[in-house]
């Protein structure tokens, strides 16, 4: 087993082949996470420390740390030892005292390495719940008047992050026109995956990227936004019922999404639910201090 060092585009590339050839329902990333992750945020690629464990060609587990302390990560499931490497790993490059990473709860090999490294789950943490839904049967978008469904074309990075910006503003986004032609031009994007409602005079109010993995025909929404303004008027459900069809038609069986399972945040799980997704796996976030 080596272990190297991040070094650019086809290193991405093989952390996605990993997470596509062992994903289930019980893993924590889909291989549109990653892509929406590493280009989304202008400038954060310089906080990023990267590395990948590998066995000949194929790649065994990666680590993802954010400086100063948080850690992104998946490994074979088959292969525990990575686990415990990649701990380690991120223990040697992180730059604060106290230090958190995120799982999915059934992911049993990465749980027995943090513990093992005396990292303890934080319970009072936000969480996130895996939802999914089959795709065969998806009912038509429905929009008031004054309002259409269009999927974004090449070359509309501009536009599309700014409706997105509008939908996170509560979160501060700052994701730009050139990191959004980043994700655009990143594996597996598709502009047809990629949906939002405009007005009648073409102002863009509400949007859902959707990314499919088309080996486990399981399509990912994330992320999904509305402008303050024109929310309560079913656009981001319109939206995210347009990108389920688009799945459907290009091959998927399934369909996942992610929102916050905490009573924090509500509202996005009671909109998911309302459009078939079931709740399923929750994220642990475990921290160790010293």
């Amino acid at each position: 087993m080596q272990r190297h060092d991040y070094s650019g585009a086809d290193d991405l590339r093989a952390m996605q082949d990993l997470v596509q050839r062992t994903w289930s329902p019980r893993c924590r990333w889909h291989v549109g996470d990653v892509a929406w992750g590493r280009y989304a945020i202008p400038g954060a690629a310089a906080g990023f420390r990267t590395a990948l464990w590998s066995d000949g060609d194929q790649v065994l587990g990666w680590g993802w740390a954010e400086v100063p302390g948080f850690l992104s990560w998946a490994v074979d499931p088959t292969r525990p030892d990575v686990a415990t490497e990649v701990v380690a790993w991120f223990e040697s490059v992180a730059e604060c005292t106290e230090r958190t990473t995120t799982v999915l709860q059934p992911e049993a090999h990465l749980v027995d390495a943090l513990a093992a490294a005396g990292y303890s789950p934080d319970r009072a943490a936000p969480y996130f719940v895996h939802h999914h839904r089959a795709l065969d049967d998806v009912e038509e978008p429905q929009l008031p008047d004054g309002f259409r469904l269009r999927h974004v074309e090449p070359g509309q990075s501009a536009a599309r992050a700014a409706v997105h910006r509008a939908g996170w503003s509560d979160f501060g986004s700052r994701v730009s026109a050139e990191s959004y032609a980043e994700v655009m031009a990143a594996w597996p994007y598709r502009p047809d995956l990629d949906w939002v409602v405009e007005t009648d005079d073409g102002e863009w109010v509400a949007s859902a990227l959707g990314w499919l993995d088309d080996h486990n025909a399981v399509g990912l929404i994330e992320p999904v936004g509305c402008a303050p303004a024109y929310r309560r008027l079913g656009l981001a459900r319109a939206a995210n019922l347009a990108v389920l069809q688009a799945f459907r038609d290009a091959g998927a069986a399934s369909a996942l999404v992610g929102p916050r399972g905490d009573e924090a945040y509500p509202v996005p799980a009671r909109l998911y639910r309302s459009i078939g997704f079931a709740p399923g796996a929750r994220t642990v976030t475990y921290r160790r201090t010293g």
